[in-house]
């Protein structure tokens, strides 16, 4: 997920800032920075809790291992928003070193790939559960989703390595150092034929990304939903329309975060700097940082049994860490 400089070319978050002829420049670099420190503190807190309180206050099973690793893969996401909102802020400035700027994309990218594979394995799961009842009570046991979860993470590491090679530190004309992309592995960065090789290796990357990150996650999260909804109104399992709200918020929720970040980068590999292209920029910002904190909560907080473990666990922490009497009884 590398929206603030997702290319070699002159086209990038704070060129935008910069040259914007539709918002003033303070404006947009808030708005832009401003939903990056807000879900990274949020999300941190957050998505801690969440972890905790899977990893240490219930009991290991096939949907805590899976929800367990969809939000370390948002956490790893909001750990490192505050680098990127520090580089944005300082107009595209990167001061962390080469290794920290292949490093951090590079996870971005894991973190980005992985979070949509959790979340296609999620609704897997649920399809088998509902209509293959049979099988899942035979195979579905933490250790088999304990592979699934090792399998997702592979890939996500697989697919984010071109990020690793391709990020590089970059000296422009005025001496700054930036942090970008170099499709083409190469220092020439002004020859027509080493710009026409990156374009070229550019949109191989978008395509790929478009189709493994959200086309096919789309398609098995919508079509496991429907057959799933389709199957339990079917069986009279529908008691409220709560269920069907639920799917259809997961779905609802999936498209509207990660298609304007994908509407994005097509917009620049056109080289386009039209007002659609602040405004994507914009929605991109917000949706993909806020996903962070709210993906979590509609997937964890529509079962009870999390919810009533989350709250009796915080309550248990915050006594215990406020409370001396309790502290002594404890002992």
């Amino acid at each position: 997920m590398d929206v603030m400089n997702s290319t070699n070319y002159p086209i990038n978050a704070s060129t935008l800032v910069r040259n914007s002829t539709h918002f003033p420049s303070p404006a947009l670099k808030l708005i832009i920075v401003l939903p990056l420190f807000i879900s990274s503190i949020i999300g941190n807190i957050t998505n801690g809790l969440y972890l905790w309180v899977l990893k240490f206050k219930m009991k290991k099973t096939v949907n805590t291992l899976l929800f367990f690793h969809l939000i370390l893969s948002y956490l790893i996401s909001t750990l490192i928003l505050p680098f990127l909102a520090t580089s944005h802020l300082q107009d595209n400035r990167w001061n962390f070193g080469t290794a920290l700027c292949k490093v951090f994309n590079s996870t971005l990218s894991a973190a980005m790939f992985a979070s949509v594979f959790f979340l296609s394995a999620i609704s897997l799961d649920r399809y088998l559960l509902t209509l293959h009842p049979a099988w899942s009570q035979q195979h579905r046991t933490p250790r088999w989703a304990s592979s699934i979860v090792l399998g997702v993470w592979i890939s996500a590491t697989a697919l984010s390595i071109p990020y690793l090679v391709f990020r590089e530190t970059h000296h422009d004309q005025k001496g700054m150092v930036t942090c970008r992309n170099n499709y083409a592995v190469s220092s020439n960065w002004e020859s027509k034929e080493m710009q026409a090789l990156r374009q070229q290796i550019h949109v191989a990357c978008f395509i790929s990304r478009f189709l493994l990150g959200f086309f096919l996650p789309f398609f098995i999260i919508t079509f496991c939903y429907r057959r799933v909804a389709s199957k339990m109104k079917e069986r009279g399992l529908f008691k409220s329309r709560k269920p069907f709200r639920v799917m259809l918020t997961a779905i609802v929720s999936f498209f509207v975060c990660w298609m304007p970040y994908h509407v994005y980068q097509g917009l620049i590999l056109t080289k386009n700097q039209s007002l659609l292209l602040e405004l994507s920029l914009i929605i991109t910002v917000v949706t993909t940082s806020f996903n962070n904190i709210f993906s979590p909560m509609l997937y964890l907080f529509v079962g009870e049994n999390f919810k009533k473990v989350f709250k009796k666990s915080i309550l248990t922490l915050f006594r215990s860490a406020f409370s001396d009497e309790f502290s002594a009884e404890r002992a």
